[in-house]
């Protein structure tokens, strides 16, 4: 009769099996262990030698750059290999692990594609698109460099967005808290440079014909100031007509808002802009830039332009305050009136202090033009083409510049990039979720004004869930009905006490969403609607006295809910707002 113990031979065989299978463990996690290792450094040194890349670019050391790009693709090469071969591979399939292993190894692949495939486009373009010869009036753009790069950054376009597609795949939630950063901070990294790469692109391909090419062209261009916040950046201050002829630029008019007068008949808008703003955009010049699709609100600026001055408007240029710093860094101060302005006062300057220097608005006006044909004149005649670039480049990332052609084929290829400031559209890869902000105090109050943004996505009673929340704050000093001019709190002249603010803050969810709960501070609060291109949009009015803050919670259901892979989309602010990502906690 058994006593139930293996028989000796047999229990020898079965130790042996498993001592082998633990040393094949042992050695195989030493594998991955070294070739993890190793890997990591090697995207350590491609994320060091990223930033030198930069920085060779911004000086115009391009043969520097060269060499740097050079030790990005086989840095980034070598981490692709250590993490790519079977044993890898394996244990890409073990339970909780094997998310960390698929996110290094892809990670590393998505860099060696963009150091392979991307750099040397970008570099080519570089070394083609030396613009120091750039002039204001009486001098010319040289053209013909843009035919030659419009090839290599396409190719690195496409390579960039292709990578963009991958890495918003990765699934970093279910990775270890170091490696979630890694993952998200190259996402940012892809995104940002897919973004600017683009835009450059699209430049490329339309600057000739938009600079007047094949015949004169004519553009509005429209200063925003975001001390008065509208959903493309800030209220129209200022605008000038720019006249392009092959190549040459200069400024034919300058004038300020109290140029265009109130219309007793406005202009047409959509229905979507009727239900958030009335009628306000069509009859305020001021208020055209709260129309948050800028197709619609470049038609009506060149509308207004072309009542009160007549003549034919090719299209419509916007840019706000915080683009002024942007260049400032690459041209250096400039002098406006008996002000010297540089990239570290220029918001301040512009945004706050300008109205205690000069309390009279039409002064004021002139300053602001003065301040717009001074940067034009510095940003065209500085010869520093790569940090000019540069500027441009993240002023159009941060959504600081948006451009609209009165010409299909030329608004068709803006309307795929980001300086056509349309709503973002979802995606197999990402949805999108954002907040529009308007100002309805009057005053400049808004350079005090802060957000916070937290983005949750999860299960709620069943239901794939977004949420959205949004923190508004006043960060005015406590005395600022005194402490500030009438100019800047209002005075109350439009129903808010000096120092308050009121703001509509916009919500809007992914494309085909229903919102199931909308709350702020916690409590119900009537709002407006409306449905743009698609989105439930949830509109408050918000009036805060200096220090204090209010938070709007609006939760989404349905389609492109819960999505893993949900971004963000907001008015572009001063600074950068925080932003928080959450699993969703259905008991709050």
């Amino acid at each position: 009769m058994s006593d139930g113990r293996l028989p000796r031979h047999r229990r020898g065989w079965l130790g042996w099996t498993i001592g082998t299978l633990v040393v094949l463990l042992l050695l195989a996690l030493g594998w991955v262990g070294v070739r993890g290792i190793g890997a990591v450094q090697e995207l350590q040194a491609v994320s060091d030698e990223t930033s030198d890349l930069k920085e060779a670019i911004a000086a115009q050391d391009l043969e520097r750059a060269q060499h740097i790009a050079d030790r990005i693709t086989r840095d980034a090469s070598e981490a692709a290999a250590l993490v790519s071969d079977p044993v890898w591979r394996a244990f890409e399939f073990v339970p909780w692990l094997g998310a960390n292993f698929t996110a290094v190894r892809e990670v590393a692949e998505i860099a060696a594609s963009v150091g392979s495939d991307a750099l040397a486009p970008v570099l080519d373009a570089a070394d083609e698109l030396q613009l120091a010869n750039l002039g204001f009036v009486g001098s010319s753009i040289d053209l013909t460099p843009f035919a030659a790069v419009q090839e290599p950054l396409g190719a690195a376009s496409e390579t960039l967005s292709a990578a963009l597609v991958r890495a918003r795949g990765i699934d970093a939630g279910a990775t270890l808290p170091p490696l979630q950063d890694a993952v998200r901070q190259m996402r940012d990294g892809v995104e940002e440079a897919a973004t600017v790469v683009g835009s450059l692109h699209g430049a490329s391909v339309l600057l000739p014909t938009m600079l007047g090419a094949e015949g004169p062209r004519s553009y509005v261009v429209a200063m925003q100031n975001n001390a008065e916040i509208r959903s493309s950046g800030g209220i129209v201050g200022a605008a000038a007509l720019i006249a392009a002829d092959a190549g040459q630029i200069r400024i034919v008019r300058n004038a300020s808002s109290a140029d265009f007068p109130t219309l007793d008949t406005p202009l047409e808008v959509s229905e979507s802009t009727l239900a958030l703003f009335e009628e306000q955009p069509g009859r305020y010049i001021q208020n055209t830039t709260s129309v948050p699709d800028f197709p619609e609100a470049a038609q009506l600026i060149a509308n207004r332009w072309i009542q009160q001055f007549g003549g034919a408007v090719d299209g419509v240029i916007a840019v706000d305050t915080v683009l002024a710093q942007h260049l400032l860094s690459a041209t250096g101060p400039v002098t406006v009136g008996p002000f010297t302005i540089d990239e570290d006062n220029v918001l301040a300057f512009l945004l706050s202090e300008i109205y205690s220097a000069v309390p009279d608005p039409a002064a004021q006006d002139v300053v602001f033009a003065q301040a717009s044909a001074a940067l034009l004149a510095a940003a065209l005649s500085s010869g520093q083409t790569p940090a000019l670039l540069g500027a441009l480049a993240e002023s159009a990332d941060e959504g600081r510049i948006r451009i609209w052609s009165a010409h299909e084929t030329e608004q068709a290829i803006l309307a795929e990039t980001a300086l056509a400031g349309t709503l973002p559209t979802d995606a197999e890869d990402a949805v999108w979720v954002g907040a529009l902000f308007n100002d309805t105090t009057g005053g400049k109050m808004d350079y005090y004004a802060d957000a916070a943004f937290t983005i949750a996505t999860g299960v709620c009673s069943g239901a794939p869930t977004t949420r959205v929340q949004v923190t508004w704050t006043n960060d005015a000093p406590l005395d600022a009905a005194t402490a500030l001019p009438p100019y800047v709190t209002a005075a109350g002249w439009y129903g808010v006490p000096a120092g308050e603010t009121r703001t509509l803050v916009a919500v809007y969810g992914p494309q085909g969403a229903t919102p199931v709960r909308v709350d702020r501070d916690g409590a119900d609060e009537q709002v407006q609607t409306a449905v743009l291109d698609g989105r439930t949009v949830l509109q408050h009015s918000v009036q805060l006295a200096p220090g204090e803050s209010t938070t709007i919670t609006v939760d989404f259901t349905g389609t492109g809910a819960g999505e893993r892979l949900t971004e963000l989309a907001h008015t572009p602010l001063l600074s950068d707002p925080e932003v928080t990502r959450e699993s969703i906690d259905c008991g709050s």
